[in-house]
C-alpha cells in the first residue's frame, strides 16, 4: 500500500515583529555608518567636508613649492571623481613625464584608500597624512600633491591642484600651449564652476547620501534643472565657455563619466540618463575622445569602488555587470559648432 505524501506547508513571509525589528536594527545601523561617511546636516542633507591642505606651487620667491620635474608626485584612486580631474588635467597638458602617479585603492572593511605597495614607508593613505602633519585628524582623501623632496602634502583639494597642473609645470608640459584657464574667460570659467559644483559634482552625492526624502527632492531637483540648463547652454557652445576647452569642463567630465553607470542607479539620479540628452551626450563624448582622455577612465574601477565598497548604499556588495561604453568612440559632430 503506497503512502500519501503531505503537501509541503509553504514557508511565510517574516512575521511583523521580525520585520520591524529588522528595519529598526538597520535604521539605525545605516544612520550610524552614513554619519560617518556623509556628514549632515539637520534637515538631513549632505554637507562635503572642506580640504585641509591649500598650499600651491610656483616660482614665487616666496614659495616654499618650486615647480621641478619628477618632485610632485599624484595619489589618486581611479574610481574617485575629484581624483580622476587631476589625472585628466595632467593627461590634456601633457605632463605625464613630468608628475608621476601612484594609485591607491579603497578598503572596504577599513574606509581607508591603501597604496598598491609602501611608498615613504606607508601602506596607506592615513598614513601619508599623518607623515605630512603628525596627529592630522581630518578626512584622508585624495587626489593628494604630494612633495617627494619636503616629503609632505602640498594640496588636496582637487579644484585647487587641477589650477596647479595647468599653469606651474608648463616648462615640462608637452602642451604648454594650451591654456586651461585663460585670463580672459576666467570668470566665466568660475561662475560656471560654483554653479556645477554644488548642484552636479558634489549635487549627485547630495542624492545618494541624503538622509531624508526631502534633502534627496531637494537635491534631485538642483541636479536636473542643472543639467537641463547645461544642455542648453552646449547647443549653440562646443564646450561649456565657448570654443575652448577649459578647467570648467574636466570639471563636470568626470561627473558625466560616472553618471550612467553609477549616480544613475546607485545614486538614486534616475530622472534621465546623460546620454539620452540632445547634448550633454555628444558633448561628453566630445571630451572623453580629447587626445589622452580615454586613458585615464577605468569603468571597472568605478563601479568596484562604488558598488563594491559603499555598503550602507549596496549592503549586498553585488557589482552589476559592465555596460557597453563603445558608445563613447562614437562621433558626436561637436566640431560643427565652430
Amino acid at each position: 500500500m503506497s503512502q500519501t505524501t503531505q503537501p509541503k506547508k509553504p514557508k511565510s513571509l517574516p512575521s511583523g515583529f521580525i520585520i520591524k525589528l529588522g528595519k529598526f536594527i538597520w535604521s539605525t545601523m545605516w544612520h550610524t555608518m552614513m554619519s560617518q561617511l556623509a556628514p549632515r546636516s539637520k534637515s538631513g542633507e549632505y554637507v562635503r567636508p572642506s580640504s585641509q591642505f591649500r598650499n600651491s606651487v610656483s616660482n614665487l620667491s616666496e614659495s616654499a613649492y618650486k615647480p621641478e620635474l619628477n618632485r610632485y608626485r599624484l595619489y589618486v584612486g581611479l574610481g574617485c571623481p575629484w581624483a580622476h580631474r587631476a589625472l585628466v588635467t595632467r593627461a590634456i597638458k601633457g605632463l605625464e613625464d613630468a608628475i608621476q602617479v601612484s594609485i591607491v585603492y579603497p578598503s572596504g572593511d577599513t574606509g581607508a584608500w591603501v597604496l598598491q605597495q609602501a611608498e615613504e614607508g606607508c601602506q596607506t593613505v592615513p598614513e601619508l597624512y599623518q607623515l605630512a602633519q603628525p596627529g592630522y585628524q581630518g578626512r584622508c582623501t585624495v587626489p593628494v600633491l604630494w612633495d617627494t623632496q619636503t616629503k609632505t602634502i602640498v594640496n588636496n583639494e582637487s579644484a585647487e591642484i587641477i589650477v596647479i597642473l595647468n599653469s606651474e609645470f608648463n616648462e615640462f608640459a608637452k602642451n604648454s600651449s594650451l591654456d586651461l584657464y585663460p585670463e580672459e574667460i576666467r570668470e566665466k570659467i568660475d561662475i560656471w564652476n560654483e554653479k556645477i559644483y554644488d548642484a552636479v559634482n558634489n549635487g549627485v552625492y547630495r542624492c545618494g547620501f541624503a538622509q531624508t526624502q526631502t534633502a534627496y527632492i531637494e537635491a534631485c531637483n538642483e541636479l536636473f534643472t542643472m543639467l537641463d540648463e547645461i544642455d542648453a547652454n552646449l547647443a549653440t557652445n562646443r564646450y561649456l565657455c565657448g570654443e575652448q576647452v577649459t578647467l570648467a569642463d574636466v570639471r563636470l567630465f568626470t561627473t558625466l563619466f560616472r553618471f550612467d553607470v553609477v549616480y544613475y542607479s546607485l545614486f538614486k539620479c534616475n530622472r534621465r540618463r546623460i546620454q539620452d540628452y540632445e547634448n550633454l551626450g555628444n558633448y561628453l563624448r566630445d571630451l572623453y575622445q580629447l587626445p589622452g582622455v580615454a586613458d585615464t577612465c577605468d569603468l571597472a574601477s568605478v563601479q568596484r569602488d562604488y558598488y563594491g565598497n559603499l555598503f550602507p548604499l549596496n549592503p549586498g556588495g553585488i557589482i552589476p555587470s559592465s555596460p557597453d561604453m563603445s558608445y563613447l568612440l562614437t562621433p558626436h559632430h561637436r566640431e560643427k559648432l565652430h
